[in-house]
Parts: structure tokens; sequence; C-alpha cells
């Protein structure tokens, strides 16, 4: 196993303090894949190509998209505002291999350091059973000589079907007229189509996302952000549907921060996959009251 690089041993620290760290199954699989466990959910994620979480399963149900694209495929993890970099994703956050440590029941993957922006990508995965989650926490880690300001971004594609729920006035996502956006108890409400062309969406929101399709509801949690937060440009919460009516993707974002040279910025999503059942919104509000 490579050394660690450096705050490894900072980052470690951390995660032996935390309360999380009971009750926990990480697992290795083969070619450099992990399976994270907590009640009937599973989790994997592909140490070997970019660290990305291919599955997200709730018994056999799988939520994650499971098509194949380039670039197109499993929940990723982006630095925001775009604008830095427009397309395609940098290799080193999105693609290339993260080497992989376990320690305490969490799984702790280390990126290379961009040479294009200087920055490291480090992703943690821990179960927490009391909350019945998967903890996903980011760190952006600036490696280079310069002070700079940066966002973090998760990006997670699901089958284009079903309803996406925020807490947000639908009035208030923009571009208007773009997605069939309406009000459900008080919330903002997508409803997934199957029109031509590419299309996304941004809103401010109460610090959670949710999915829902096929029976189950997958949530999940962040911190909300107040409406000068995020980086320039960009948003809390962002929806994007795939022109080829073939996958849809949740996004979030956190603070636009400043990082001084070897500064680091962390950051949290608490994911949850749950039957959805007849009240919805009954089964989403304990969580994010």
């Amino acid at each position: 196993m490579m050394s660690k690089p450096k705050h490894a041993l900072l980052l470690l620290a951390l995660l032996s303090g935390s309360a999380l760290l009971s009750a926990q199954t990480v697992r290795p699989l083969e070619n450099d894949k992990y399976e994270i466990a907590v009640g009937e959910n599973t989790m994997t994620v592909d140490a070997g190509q970019g660290g990305k979480i291919l599955s997200f399963k709730h018994g056999d149900q799988e939520v994650i998209s499971q098509m194949r694209f380039p670039n197109a495929f499993g929940s990723t993890f982006w630095t925001s505002p775009q604008a830095e970099w427009n397309w395609p994703p940098v290799r080193e956050y999105d693609s290339m291999p993260y080497t992989a440590d376990v320690h305490n029941g969490t799984l702790i993957l280390t990126g290379r350091v961009s040479e294009r922006f200087g920055y490291r990508i480090r992703k943690t995965f821990t179960p927490d059973p009391k909350d019945g989650a998967i903890v996903v926490s980011y760190t952006i880690i600036n490696e280079g000589d310069a002070e700079k300001k940066v966002a973090p971004w998760e990006i997670t594609r699901v089958p284009n079907g079903g309803f996406v729920l925020f807490d947000a006035d639908p009035k208030a996502v923009t571009p208007a007229d773009l997605m069939q956006v309406s009000a459900a108890k008080g919330i903002a409400r997508i409803d997934i189509d199957v029109t031509d062309g590419n299309r996304k969406v941004n809103s401010d929101g109460k610090g959670w996302l949710a999915f829902c399709d096929n029976g189950l509801v997958l949530l999940k949690r962040f911190k909300d952000l107040k409406p000068s937060e995020p980086a320039p440009g960009e948003a809390e919460i962002q929806v994007y549907i795939n022109g080829r009516k073939t996958f849809v993707e949740l996004e979030s974002q956190g603070p636009y921060t400043v990082l001084k040279p070897g500064g680091f910025l962390h950051w949290s999503v608490r994911w949850y996959l749950l039957p959805q059942g007849d009240d919805i919104m009954g089964t989403v509000k304990p969580l994010v009251k």
C-alpha cells in the first residue's frame, strides 16, 4: 500500500473521535471495489474508477443508474464552479484511481493532485447504523502555492423516471419552464419527463434532496446554504435531465470557500434509502426536520 498523503493523519484523528464508528460494515470486493452496508442498504464504491458510487441498493432494489456512458454513470464528485474547468470533468477527481484504506469502519479514498488546479480530493464512507444512513464526506485539499476559492459538488445519476423533491418555492426554480415543477405540500416537486434536449435547473433549498421511483426514496441531507454561499453561477440544488432520456442527475453543492495553500474544505452528505410508502413526506420529514 502506498504511503498516506499529507493531511491523512489529521483526517484519521478526526474520524477516530467520531460517534459514527460503532457497528459498521465495510468490506473489500474484487477489482478495487468496496461495499458499505447499513441495515438493508448496501453501497458499492469503485476506488479504481474515480472513487465513484456505482450502486446503492435497498435489499435487491437499485436506485443508481446502471448506464455506463463515459462521464455519465454512478455518483461522482467535482469542484465548483464548473466554469473554471468546463468539460470534460477533471480526471484526477472523476475517473483516475484513488488509493484506499479502511480505518475504524470507515473507507477512506485519496485521489491524486490535479496537475491543472492543485487540488487533491479525499472521500470517506461511514455507515451510521443508529441513523440508518451512510455518511459520504468529501475533502478538497489545496496542495498548490496560491490561495484559491472553491465549493464541493456531488453529482448522482439515477434512472430517468419518478420525481424529485426538495424544500423550495417552485417559482424560485430557474430557468422557469424547463421542467415540470409543481408544489407538493409546500415543497418543490419535479416530475421527470422524456422531452428531448439536455436541461438543468437551479434552486436554493433547505439542506435536503430526494428522489422517488420504483417504490424507493433516495434522500440526501447536507449543509443548508444561505443564498450568498454557492459558487458563482451555481446553486445549492440542481437537477439535470439527459437529453437522450437515459438518466437524471441529482446535484447538491456546499459553500464557496477560500482555501489557503495547505488548507482544506470538508463537506458531508448523509445518504438514506427507504421504502416509499403511501405518505412520502411522512417518510422524509422526520429525517430532515
